[in-house]
């Protein structure tokens, strides 16, 4: 996708506030068809969302909160969207983190242009992605699966196993021959995240697109820590699913109802309670500074709180709005189906325990 280079808008999240009711005017219809958000992202890339400073290129607080900001408003718009561009920059993310000079470089320059980055690392359960070197060339056989934005990102990040069985990263520039389908059974939610499948087999990339070392992928703190940026985006998920029922509850003359008080009240205890570990985690994750278990534990807090916060309100929100909370097509309900499929990250008991652990020490 060519568009025209990103505006350099003073204030991204003023910009990206204004967006947010023609995303949500634009999400039903995306949903429906399970197409993928074009013009959503056009708008995002001209003021800069997707070229965003990131903490690890210039640390400091307002960078975090400006990255969270605009990933909960983005979210709170449609949260398909939302995972685009938190997929991208995560991407960005990890580039900066194990990339050499001349990757960080190539990847800024990019991201100010019309690169859209991907993160694609999950492998079916048989023919999963492989690598083998010949000289300056790499040749790939095997598959991923779960892969947002398939055949619309330009770049994607993804896992492959090398010669030796070890786990490394690769910077893809797609296009050259990968193969794209849906996936199997599709998501129930999430649609316009356009998820599906990607064989890689026959392709060849060069040797200059490895990332860091093997075992990177899955080095901590980066790989725990950076999961505040999806909670962000959950976050905003939230914020819509609380304002859109509050408003339906008003009109339907329900909100004199004191036991629907009640679970409206919840709700948004609920909302506030995300907000505030999102900033919390945010920062955690972002500095530095920090040991690797203080953003290990709070950034797994901060995930399974959100989680919860989601849940908790779906279904106080289902109770007061009732059966029509389920009829397909509404913007309710897309979000509540659209934030169950979201939330579920992998191993959150674990996650949970381990946080815990910390911090009893």
């Amino acid at each position: 996708m060519r568009n025209t280079a990103p505006e350099r808008h003073p204030d991204p999240a003023s910009a990206v506030a204004a967006m947010v009711p023609t995303m949500r005017d634009r999400a039903a219809g995306l949903d429906r068809e399970s197409a993928f958000p074009t013009e959503d992202i056009a708008d995002l890339r001209r003021v800069g969302a997707f070229a965003l400073t990131l903490p690890i290129e210039t640390p400091g607080a307002g960078v975090i909160e400006q990255l969270a900001s605009v990933l909960t408003l983005v979210g709170s718009g449609n949260l398909s969207v939302g995972r685009v561009l938190e997929a991208h920059l995560n991407a960005r993310h990890l580039i900066g983190r194990y990339g050499t000079p001349a990757q960080r470089q190539t990847a800024r320059t990019q991201a100010a242009d019309a690169t859209l980055f991907a993160v694609w690392v999950t492998d079916p359960p048989k023919d999963g992605l492989r690598m083998w070197r010949s000289g300056s060339t790499i040749r790939l056989s095997g598959r991923k699966q779960f892969c947002s934005a398939a055949g619309h990102a330009t770049h994607a990040v993804v896992t492959a196993q090398d010669e030796d069985g070890a786990s490394r990263m690769l910077v893809l520039r797609l296009g050259r021959g990968e193969q794209v389908t849906p996936l199997p059974a599709p998501l129930a939610g999430m649609r316009a995240a356009v998820t599906g499948a990607v064989d890689f087999s026959g392709c060849e990339t060069e040797t200059t697109s490895v990332l860091g070392e093997a075992g990177d992928y899955l080095r901590e703190p980066d790989l725990s820590a950076g999961a505040w940026r999806a909670s962000a985006v959950a976050l905003g998920g939230l914020m819509a699913l609380v304002e859109i029922a509050t408003e339906h509850l008003r009109m339907s003359g329900r909100l004199e109802n004191p036991h629907t008080q009640a679970r409206l009240g919840q709700a948004m205890i609920a909302r506030e309670t995300a907000s505030m570990w999102v900033r919390r985690a945010a920062h955690a994750a972002e500095d530095q500074r920090r040991s690797t278990g203080e953003r290990m534990a709070t950034v797994g807090f901060a995930r399974i709180a959100v989680e919860t916060a989601c849940l908790d309100a779906v279904q106080l929100l289902q109770r007061s709005i009732g059966l029509s909370s389920f009829q397909s097509g509404t913007d309710f309900e897309r979000i509540a189906r659209d934030l169950q499929t979201y939330l579920r990250q992998p191993a959150p008991d674990d996650v949970l325990t381990e946080s815990a652990v910390w911090f009893a020490q």
